[in-house]
C-alpha cells in the first residue's frame, strides 16, 4: 500500500531533521522528508529544497507539507502549488507531524492526513468522540515503564484506526480518543497506572481485545 508522504519545512535544518526523527518513530512505513535551512547551511528556507523534498516524499499517494513560521509558510505554499496532490497543513509543527504520520501510517488519504495534522492544534484529553450508548469496557494496568508515551500511544492509535469502533481511554477524570496519539499522550498515564478502555460499535469487542493484547506485550517495547 502506498502511503501519503510528509515534508517538514523549517528555518533550521537541525529542527526539521529532529521533527522528521520523531515522526518517523511514530510511523515507520511513512516517508518523512526534511527541508530545513538555506542551501548554504544558514537559517532560512529554500524553495528548491522544498520542491525536491515534496518530490521525494510522494510515493504516489500525495504529500502533506508542514512548516514552522514566517516565510516558511510562503515558501511551502508556493512549492505545494507546483506539485500534484500536495496539501499544506496549518498545524503546530511537532504535534502536527506526529498526528499526520500516524494517520498516514493508517493509510489515510492526503486530505485526511492534512486534517489529522490540523486537528493537533485543538487536541485535549477531553476530546474523545461521543460514543453510542451501548459500550463494552476493560480495565488495564500498564506494565511498561513509561506508560502511554509517544511510541505506545502511536501503536494504539494505529491499531484502533483500523477498526470500526469508537474507542475511549479513561484515566482519572480525563478521557482520550483511542485513535488520537496526541490525546493518548496527554493523559499522562504511566507504568503501573490503571486505565479504563471503553468501546462501542460493530468491532468494539475486537478493539478491546486488541488493546489488551497490545498492553500485555508492553506495546512492543
Amino acid at each position: 500500500m502506498t502511503r501519503v508522504g510528509l515534508v517538514v519545512v523549517s528555518h533550521s535544518a537541525q529542527l526539521a531533521a529532529g521533527v522528521v526523527e520523531v515522526a518517523a518513530q511514530m510511523a515507520p512505513n511513512v516517508t518523512v522528508v526534511a527541508a530545513g535551512g538555506t542551501d548554504d547551511g544558514g537559517i532560512g528556507t529554500d524553495f528548491d529544497a522544498v520542491v525536491s523534498a515534496i518530490e521525494r516524499a510522494d510515493g504516489g499517494a500525495g504529500t502533506v507539507v508542514l512548516y514552522d513560521l514566517g516565510s516558511a509558510r510562503m515558501v511551502a505554499e508556493m512549492a505545494v502549488e507546483t506539485a500534484e496532490n500536495a496539501r499544506l497543513a496549518d498545524a503546530p509543527l511537532v504535534e502536527g507531524a506526529v498526528a499526520a504520520a500516524v494517520a498516514a501510517e493508517g493509510e489515510a488519504d492526503v486530505s485526511a492526513v492534512a486534517a489529522a495534522a490540523e486537528s493537533a492544534a485543538k487536541v485535549t484529553t477531553e476530546a474523545a468522540p461521543t460514543a453510542p450508548d451501548a459500550e463494552d469496557e476493560v480495565r488495564i494496568t500498564l506494565t511498561n515503564k513509561i506508560g502511554l508515551h509517544a511510541r505506545p500511544a502511536a501503536v494504539v492509535a494505529r491499531a484502533m484506526t483500523g477498526l470500526d469502533a469508537t474507542v475511549t481511554v479513561h484515566f482519572g477524570a480525563a478521557t482520550a480518543d483511542g485513535r488520537s496519539v496526541l490525546a493518548l499522550m496527554a493523559l499522562g498515564a504511566q507504568g503501573g497506572d490503571e486505565i479504563r478502555v471503553s468501546a462501542a460499535g460493530p468491532q468494539a469487542a475486537e478493539a478491546l481485545h486488541t488493546f489488551e493484547e497490545l498492553a500485555a506485550s508492553n506495546f512492543g517495547e
